[in-house]
Parts: C-alpha cells; structure tokens; sequence
C-alpha cells in the first residue's frame, strides 16, 4: 500500500492519510459498521470504551481473513455528538500506533444509531494481503 499525501494541499490533521493506493491485483475485505457491543452484551456509557470494542472487533474480522490493522486502506466512523470525537480518536490512534501506512479516514457526526445507548460506530475497508 502506498499513502497519498501529495503537495499543494492541507496535510492530514490527524493520523490518517489523505488517500492510499493498492497494488494491482489486490483483494478487498469491506466490514460491517461495529458498534460498542461487548460480548456480554453489555454498552459502555464511554465513547471511547466504544470505540475500543469496535476496533477489537475489526480485529477479529481482519483476522478471519488473515489480514490484520496494517492492511486497513479506510477507516469510516461514526459519533453522534462532538463530544465523542475526542474519545474516538484517542481509541483511533492507540489502534493505528504501529501501523506504518495510515488508512484513510472520515468521521461523521449521525443522529443516532439503532439503539440510543451506542455513541460510536466503526467500519473499514482493508486490502486481502497475499
């Protein structure tokens, strides 16, 4: 995978790149959007505590696969308020500390999800290594 950052724009302002090239002939695994569902099923009232369960269970995905957080090419996530993005990001940035080429990434702001106590939503597209 190849980060695309070109000259004459805004560099990102946070750890994603602008864009991300595959190489020709590689597969693609698209996830569902994960929500901050516990596998007791139990929601943490903390967005961040959120957000760490949807990264795990993008771990557990990509890992079906055989693919793992440094095959991400996208990230799209979801908050429903601004004051789930700090916590989001944070969970975010601790997930992609050793990934060396950051995916892309958009984070919008929803009205809500299927079930009032869920703050955060996660989904990635990753390229299918090998």
């Amino acid at each position: 995978m190849t980060p695309l950052v070109p000259d004459g724009i805004a560099p990102p302002f946070a750890r994603y790149s602008h864009g991300v090239a595959l190489p020709p002939g590689t597969g693609l695994i698209a996830t569902s959007g994960q929500l901050g569902l516990a596998p007791d099923g139990t929601v943490p009232e903390d967005a961040q505590a959120q957000a760490e369960i949807c990264f795990a269970n993008l771990d557990a995905i990509l890992g079906a696969a055989g693919a793992g957080r440094q095959h991400v090419v996208r990230i799209n996530a979801y908050v429903t308020d601004r004051a789930h993005m700090a916590g989001y990001m944070t969970a975010r940035d601790a997930w992609l500390a050793d990934v060396d080429v950051l995916p892309a990434s958009t984070l919008v702001i929803v009205s809500g999800f299927t079930r009032p106590e869920f703050k955060v939503e996660v989904e990635v597209l990753a390229a299918l290594p090998g």
